[in-house]
C-alpha cells in the first residue's frame, strides 16, 4: 500500500555556520595538524610579478554591524589579465601568483585581509576590456547560497568608466558599493549585505 506523504514538511535549508569554518580554515579555528596553512592564505611569493596590494576586506549586516563569522574567497586574474585556470587559453598566466584565495573574517572587527597583487584587464564576451577587477564570493551564518560581487578600484576612474559590466548595472547609484577606495598600498572594501547600502550582488 502507498503511503500518502502529503504531511511531510520540507525541511530547513543548510546555512553556513560554524562548520564551515572548521572545514575550510582548521587552523583559524585552531584545529593544527590539517594543513600547514590554511587553504588560500597565501596568494603571492617572492616571484610573483606585479603591484603587490593589501585588500581589507569587511563584512556589514544590515543593521551596519561587522559580521564576524564570514568566510570569504576571491578569484582574480594576474599583472597581465591571465587567469591562472586551465580554461585560460589566451597565455600562461604567472606561475608564482595562486589567483584565488581564501580568509574568515575576524571575530571582532568583521574585517578579513588580503595580501595579493593588482589585477590587469580581462576582456569581456564581446572583446571588449573590463577594469581590474577582483570577485568575491561570500559566505555567513543565515547565507543559504553564497553571495556573488565584484569589487573595482577608486584609481582606475578611466577603466571603470568603460567597463561593460558597471555600464549594465541598472541602477547607476549603486554602483559606488563596488568600488574599494585606495589608503596607501591598502584598498578598503566594505559589503553590506542589506540596507541602503546594499552591495550590487550578481547571479553565481
Amino acid at each position: 500500500m502507498t503511503q500518502s506523504l502529503d504531511r511531510l514538511k520540507e525541511s530547513p535549508s543548510q546555512t553556513a555556520g560554524p562548520y564551515v569554518h572548521i572545514g575550510l580554515t582548521p587552523n583559524f579555528c585552531g584545529i593544527g595538524g590539517v594543513y600547514a596553512s590554511d587553504l588560500g592564505s597565501t596568494m603571492v611569493n617572492e616571484q610573483s610579478k606585479g603591484e603587490r596590494i593589501d585588500l581589507r576586506i569587511r563584512v556589514l549586516d544590515g543593521t551596519g554591524k561587522p559580521l564576524k563569522d564570514a568566510l570569504v574567497e576571491i578569484w582574480q586574474a594576474d599583472a597581465n589579465g591571465l587567469y591562472n585556470s586551465p580554461a585560460e587559453l589566451r597565455g600562461a598566466a604567472d606561475p608564482n601568483f595562486l589567483g584565488w584565495g581564501r580568509q574568515p573574517t575576524d571575530t571582532e572587527t568583521g574585517i578579513c585581509l588580503f595580501r595579493t597583487i593588482k589585477p590587469g584587464r580581462v576582456p569581456f564576451s564581446d572583446g571588449r576590456l573590463m577594469a581590474p577587477h577582483i570577485t568575491l564570493w561570500i559566505v555567513a551564518r543565515g547565507i543559504n547560497i553564497g553571495l556573488h560581487t565584484r569589487l573595482y578600484f577608486s584609481d582606475e576612474e578611466e577603466a571603470n568608466a568603460e567597463d561593460p559590466i558597471l555600464a549594465r548595472i541598472e541602477h547607476r547609484v549603486r554602483v559606488p558599493t563596488l568600488i574599494a577606495e585606495r589608503q596607501g598600498d591598502t584598498y578598503v572594501f566594505d559589503v553590506h549585505l542589506q540596507g541602503e547600502k546594499e552591495t550590487v550582488f550578481f547571479d553565481s
